[in-house]
Parts: structure tokens; sequence; C-alpha cells
């Protein structure tokens, strides 16, 4: 387990599926999610948690809960390249009571650390929809640069979103502790 102010991050199990299912096709959770267009059945998230228990060289999957156990949601790092040293993250709260309060910012925090000094990663990077101004705020509160922009990437809502790309360099972090 890896430890926050607010959070510890740990592996997912098979038995938080309850906790997925009640977030998971939640609008107001997953509308700035980059790959959530289509209501999830419980059978799509069970066969996805599978997998997502086991890490992979390439795919680190966590489960985020207070300090107290509850569960809020969930994060990782995917496509680790451990030749280069990156990674990209991912991260939601699930439980809407949660949000604007520091837990995500808090995850992600840990989640660098776990990036930066557990896999020795250089440069963890994202992508955010311009919309999603709360987790644009998280992310430039933890350093996160933009450095590029996919213009009206997506369509969702009845309008064009920009997709933006941020990106955090492991002294641009160590720097900023």
């Amino acid at each position: 387990m890896f430890t926050g102010n607010l959070v510890r991050l740990r592996g997912l199990e098979k038995s938080d599926i309850d906790n997925i299912m009640f977030w998971i096709n939640n609008p107001e959770v997953t509308r700035h999610l980059l790959t959530f267009t289509l209501p999830m059945s419980r059978a799509m998230e069970e066969k996805w948690l599978e997998g997502a228990v086991h890490h992979t060289d390439t795919d680190k999957l966590l489960a985020i809960e207070t300090l107290g156990g509850e569960y809020l949601g969930g994060c990782g790092l995917h496509h680790i390249d451990a030749v280069n040293r990156h990674a990209e993250v991912g991260i939601a709260i699930g439980k809407v009571d949660y949000l604007g309060k520091g837990y995500g910012t808090d995850a992600l925090q840990v989640l660098l650390r776990l990036g930066f000094h557990s896999l020795n990663l250089n440069k963890i990077y994202l992508r955010v929809f311009a919309n999603n101004a709360r987790g644009l705020r998280c992310y430039v509160k933890c350093g996160f640069k933009e450095v590029g922009r996919h213009r009206q990437h997506r369509f969702a809502a009845g309008q064009w979103q920009d997709e933006i790309i941020m990106e955090i360099l492991r002294e641009e972090w160590e720097a900023g502790r």
C-alpha cells in the first residue's frame, strides 16, 4: 500500500466490483474520462477487473481509498515504457461527495511518488479534456504542464472538446515537493 495525507492506494480486488459499479455508469463521474462513452454492464466490468487485479509490466492499476478504508475510485499508470522511462497516468474519484476536496490531488501525488521512486520513471503524462476544470486544477497543482493539444478531438454533449496533453518530469516533481 502507498499512503498519502488523505488516501492510500492499494491493489484492486475482485470484491471491489460493487463499488466500481456504483460509479462506472454515473455520467457526473465518467463524462471527463477518455474511454467511457457507453454504459458498462456488470459482466463487462467483472471481465475487466479480472485482468486489472494482476499488474503487468505495462499497467499498474490501483484502488483509491480513504485512510479509514472507504473505497473512492481508481487510478493507475498505463503504457509503462521501462526503456524510455515514461508512463501515462489515469485517475477517477467515483464518489461525487469526495470530488473537489483534495482526495484526487493526494492520490495523484502518491501515484507520482510511486512512478518516480518505485518504478524509476523520468516522465509521467496524461490526457485531459479542456472542459474538465476540476481535473486541470488538480494536474496543475501537482506540477503538470500543458505540452500539446488535440483540437476538437472529442464530440460529447453536442459540442467539440479539445484534448490537452500534460506532463511532468521527475526533476520538476522533485523540485516542487
